[in-house]
């Protein structure tokens, strides 16, 4: 059968001649989309775009093929031109960041090579990469002989490891206990693992309570696990975490600590006394497609031993056959519950050799900088409320006088016009608007002509 050298591969000697051609195509689409859509998001809201996006692709199979460089061009472009680009100033509405080029750069290795961690035969050096990038970064959050972590595709599926870990330890009648603040992830693996329903407590102050966990550890029968928060994702805020870890240690509980969002902060030597106690957990969620700059998706979970992930070993012949395991072929199928898995650790372990702990920390406390910066023009201002100041990134607030209809339509206002992109959660009985700060490009101008944007949109 005759190869269709018509349609080169990425991979092998000649990979990079036939990927850069059609790198210039994407970049090319890339700069042109961003310049098409001038904003953060695109004009028009959901209607216009998914017209805009029908009318480009037209058919999406087509019978006959347009070409390489067309078919790039064309999605590309759209693409681009319909993004919301988290790397313009005002696409400040989630947990969202942009991506440092460095990481997208070594992403593109990856998917060109295309190693999946399922067995060393499939990966040898990005399972060796992955080996020792999750041990050095466990080791960055539990000061013991052994620490480990597991590469996830973000903290939804940390935080599902993490809640059947625990049920493997202590069986199916574990309870859950975890904060009004927490993660919807949480109760929603306690349900996936067929756990009781997980046990909701009030955060009226927007963190745990150790009273209040304190009186649900008293008066809950049988083994628990608490789940608690380090950056929730609708203020930023961290619980007690050193109290919580002690009642967890005088009801003979197991601790859970989402950090997803500020557990980098522990690189920061300024910001890591917000973390004290997060290496008491039994597991920790990491994510570092948030204050980490990674592409999509970067999860961590940590445990202090790796034995903690013990349970997860599995055995499949045509992947692990023990013969060669015994003969010293890593056995990979114990790193995660997926079969088929892309070398994500190759983008961080990247950006960690080129930024150094360093060039890390400088971006961490820069972006945080910029919250507090935001919030003082915020707070500062006459027609703008300050929630709170940020204990991360997050900033909360909303127009002075604005009834909650008028906080939600000023929102929903300024995504369909493309001019900004803001974030929305109730707290003490109101409805604020959020910004979540992780562009570390964004200047004081920036800022400025965010409040003026919003100020002039209030008071038409």
């Amino acid at each position: 059968m005759t190869a269709p050298h018509g349609n080169p591969l990425a991979g092998g000697a000649t990979g990079p001649d036939a990927l850069r051609p059609l790198l210039d195509t994407v970049l090319d689409a890339l700069r042109t989309g961003a310049q098409d859509r001038y904003g953060p998001l695109p004009a028009g809201g959901p209607d216009t775009v998914t017209a805009h996006v029908r009318t480009a692709l037209g058919d999406v199979l087509p019978d006959h093929g347009t070409g390489d460089h067309e078919a790039l061009r064309t999605l590309v472009h759209t693409l681009a031109t319909g993004a919301a680009d988290p790397a313009h100033p005002h696409c400040a509405a989630h947990l969202h960041c942009p991506p440092l080029a460095v990481a997208v750069a070594a992403d593109l290795a990856a998917a060109a090579l295309n190693p999946s961690l399922d067995s060393w035969d499939q990966a040898p050096a990005a399972s060796a990469i992955e080996a020792l990038l999750t041990r050095a970064l466990a080791a960055e959050f539990h000061d013991t002989p052994h620490p480990d972590a597991l590469i996830t595709t973000g903290g939804t599926e940390a935080n599902q490891l993490a809640l059947l870990l625990a049920r493997e330890r202590h069986g199916p009648h574990l309870t859950v206990l975890h904060g009004a603040n927490a993660h919807h992830s949480v109760p929603r693996a306690a349900w996936l693992l067929g756990l009781p329903p997980a046990t909701e407590l009030p955060t009226p102050t927007g963190v745990l309570d150790p009273a209040t966990l304190a009186h649900a550890l008293a008066t809950t029968p049988g083994p628990t696990l608490v789940t608690a928060t380090a950056g929730t994702t609708d203020a930023g805020l961290i619980d007690p975490l050193p109290a919580i870890a002690d009642l967890c240690d005088h009801h003979g509980a197991d601790l859970h600590i989402d950090a997803a969002y500020g557990g980098l902060l522990a690189l920061s030597p300024h910001h890591r006394h917000k973390l004290t106690g997060l290496g008491r957990a039994h597991s920790l969620t990491i994510d570092l497609h948030k204050l980490g700059w990674q592409p999509v998706a970067a999860g961590l979970l940590t445990v202090p031993d790796t034995a903690l992930l013990a349970p997860l070993a599995h055995q499949a012949d045509y992947l692990n056959a023990t013969d060669d395991t015994e003969a010293g072929l890593p056995d990979l199928l114990g790193r995660s519950l997926r079969t088929t898995r892309r070398p994500d650790a190759l983008k961080i372990a990247t950006t960690l050799r080129s930024l150094g702990r360093d060039g890390l920390t400088h971006l961490i406390d820069h972006t945080c900088r910029l919250a507090q910066d935001f919030a003082r023009l915020l707070d500062t201002h006459p027609h703008f409320e300050l929630h709170a100041p940020p204990t991360i990134s997050t900033v909360l607030f909303r127009p002075t006088h604005a009834t909650d209809d008028d906080v939600a339509t000023l929102r929903r206002t300024l995504l369909h016009q493309g001019r900004a992109v803001l974030g929305r959660t109730h707290a003490d009985g109101r409805l604020w608007l959020k910004a979540t700060l992780l562009n570390p490009h964004t200047t004081a101008g920036d800022l400025d002509t965010l409040i003026a944007l919003l100020e002039g949109s209030t008071h038409r």
